[in-house]
């Protein structure tokens, strides 16, 4: 079928969203803006490679190639060449793998999905939706690092932002239960087992707290989020080799690494409760991280209208939500707190469905 035929006729995209601990699948009517069809898998965070593509190509075994007429994937990392979404050849392919090195929870996990689709249904059509596209509106400031001039013009090192199809969808539902003025200023925290804070001014990213990778910002997961990067040099003279600080950072630092349980905050909330003293402060240390994070995305704003929570522990934790609440009480005034189940599915559908239009 033809990107062009896909355009015209009614629009069922299938959309995958490979995490870094699960894999989201959607059929959705994206003329109608509708979940068709749903399904999730889970497992740990640190979890063997292939297990994407593994669950993907069990969730497409019975699929009837005829009613998917194309297929959305949501990619984390889209550097400065992705700005918007893509429709998936060997170039833009080869395009996402290259930056495998800045999201490696990730970005490998979408190209395992891309390739269990190119081998499950041939012949349909796969767009690539980026999550660093949203934040391409950074000033200036906020994207660039204080850092050697020499560094940041040869390796293009400057701060991307992640999370942005889901920040970008609840912009969007804020406006919609909220009107334009009330939701004119916003701090979203996407809270999962990545976690991020984004200031959006009228709709545009302005500030957002991960950077040239998504391991920079509030402590996750596993992934230890902004630490003093001497700290690194020190570990690194004292002899850790650069895959161990990776490791170490990316799959066994955050709730996991504080807490030394668990990087599901159900969990370290449980073990809290139960006189853990290490889960209590592995909760203490991520309520701090993203109340910090939300005040700081203010001085991007000049004030804030409205909270966001979204993500799997924002949307599902009451208690995390009333922790940093508190802790911002002298910033909220009358700002209104919104919890909003996360909506890729539906930004990504409608991006594939209208990327193809374009290129018909």
């Amino acid at each position: 079928m033809s990107p062009g035929a896909v355009a015209s006729a009614a629009v069922h995209v299938l959309v995958v969203n490979a995490g870094s601990s699960s894999l989201k699948h959607a059929l959705v009517d994206a003329a109608a803006g509708e979940l068709l069809a749903t399904g999730t898998e889970r497992w740990a965070p640190a979890d063997e490679p292939g297990r994407h593509a593994a669950a993907l190509r069990a969730a497409l075994a019975d699929a009837d190639a005829a009613a998917v007429d194309a297929v959305g994937h949501r990619v984390v990392h889209g550097g400065s060449r992705f700005e918007g979404p893509a429709l998936v050849d060997a170039a833009v392919r080869a395009g996402i793998a290259a930056l495998v090195p800045l999201a490696p929870l990730h970005q490998r996990a979408a190209l395992e999905g891309i390739d269990a689709v190119a081998e499950a249904l041939p012949g349909v059509p796969q767009v690539a939706s980026f999550d660093t596209a949203f934040h391409a509106t950074l000033p200036p400031a906020a994207r660039t690092y204080a850092l050697p001039r020499a560094w940041t013009e040869r390796w293009g090192v400057r701060r991307y932002g992640f999370h942005g199809i889901n920040v970008s969808w609840c912009a969007r539902r804020a406006a919609e239960c909220l009107g334009p003025v009330r939701s004119r200023r916003l701090v979203v925290c996407h809270l999962g087992s990545g976690c991020s804070a984004t200031a959006v001014l009228d709709g545009r990213s302005v500030d957002t707290t991960m950077g040239f990778t998504p391991l920079e910002g509030v402590p996750m997961g596993t992934r230890s989020g902004s630490i003093d990067p001497g700290l690194l040099l020190w570990l690194a003279r004292a002899g850790l080799s650069i895959d161990e600080l990776d490791d170490g950072l990316n799959h066994a630092a955050g709730l996991l690494g504080v807490s030394g349980r668990s990087a599901d905050l159900r969990e370290v909330l449980a073990a809290a409760d139960a006189g853990d003293e290490h889960a209590a402060l592995a909760f203490d240390v991520f309520v701090r991280g993203v109340a910090r994070a939300v005040a700081a995305m203010t001085t991007a704003l000049g004030g804030l209208d409205c909270l966001v929570f979204t993500g799997g522990a924002g949307e599902g934790s009451q208690r995390l939500r009333d922790a940093v609440c508190v802790r911002i009480a002298h910033l909220r005034d009358a700002a209104e707190v919104l919890v909003v189940p996360a909506g890729e599915e539906l930004v990504i559908a409608g991006e594939a469905a209208a990327t193809l239009g374009a290129v018909a």
